[in-house]
């Protein structure tokens, strides 16, 4: 890995740590959602990261040339998918959605998981440049060493 494609992989960082923060975001905005546009109630949605491979040639050359596993090159977002999770029965007899007994599926989003998961998402997103920035650095000392 050379060194400055680490630039690459605190980039693959924080995109992942954005889309994680809006999906947190989405999930926060429908908490009280009971119908979508597939029928029914929302779904709380979740992010699902995964290494992502290293795309130089170079890298590629090397590890088929030492015959080891490519190297990695970062995160990316692999899917999103819905939480399978039961839905909150909540008992409202006047609201719309009711069914016969009056309860209402709501979401099962949890205000509090979505709170902590953006703080999360936020926390790495600031790792990631902080990475970032030394990287940058490091570049700039190693360029003031040449003159």
């Amino acid at each position: 890995m050379s060194f400055l494609s680490s630039f690459d992989i605190s980039a693959s960082g924080m995109t992942a740590q954005r889309q994680r923060l809006d999906v947190a975001s989405e999930n926060i905005s429908n908490i009280e959602t009971t119908r979508t546009e597939s029928g029914g109630p929302y779904r709380r949605k979740l992010v699902v990261l995964e290494e992502k491979p290293s795309t130089s040639f170079r890298s590629e050359f090397y590890s088929r040339l030492r015959n080891s596993i490519s190297e990695k090159g970062g995160v990316q977002v692999s899917e999103i998918i819905e939480d399978e999770r039961d839905l909150n029965p909540v008992y409202n007899p006047e609201h719309p959605d009711a069914n016969e007994d009056g309860y209402v599926m709501m979401p099962n989003v949890d205000l509090v998981k979505e709170t902590v998961d953006a703080m999360s998402a936020t926390r790495s997103y600031e790792a990631n440049i902080t990475a970032f920035n030394a990287i940058k650095l490091m570049a700039q000392k190693a360029l003031e060493i040449g003159r």
